[in-house]
């Protein structure tokens, strides 16, 4: 069993963060073996955080179907639905680390403004 959304998200997470942690990788790159295709494939892709975002969404979309078309008797069932908790989790994290990065991104703005009023161009 392997959550391939959170491999994939871990592999764009590392394009984006530009994490050269090798090991992980190939392990990530491993465990999707075969499972490249659709969202899961663009999401191990994605180059920026609203590739993440964007990607991210459309494979909860595609688990969320998953799940709902199961038979709760399926062996399968309470770890798919574990899958789709921890993708909603992850999900709510990239949203986090996106805000956090549009406030560090609005407040070198801030100081640059700071930075000109307090010593004003002549």
């Amino acid at each position: 069993m392997s959550c391939y959304e959170i491999e994939a998200l871990r592999l764009g997470l590392m394009n984006v963060l530009g994490v050269g942690d090798r090991h992980a990788r190939e392990h990530a790159e491993k465990d999707l073996e075969g499972h490249l295709e659709g969202p899961i494939e663009a999401l191990s892709e994605a180059e920026t955080l609203a590739e993440i975002e964007r990607h991210l969404d459309a494979a909860l979309v595609d688990l969320e179907e998953e799940v709902a078309t199961m038979n709760e008797d399926d062996p399968e069932y309470d770890y798919t639905r574990g899958r789709l908790l921890a993708v909603r989790d992850a999900e709510r994290a990239v949203h986090r680390l996106t805000a956090q990065g549009e406030s560090v991104f609005d407040g070198l703005e801030d100081a640059h403004d700071l930075l000109h009023e307090t010593f004003p161009e002549e």
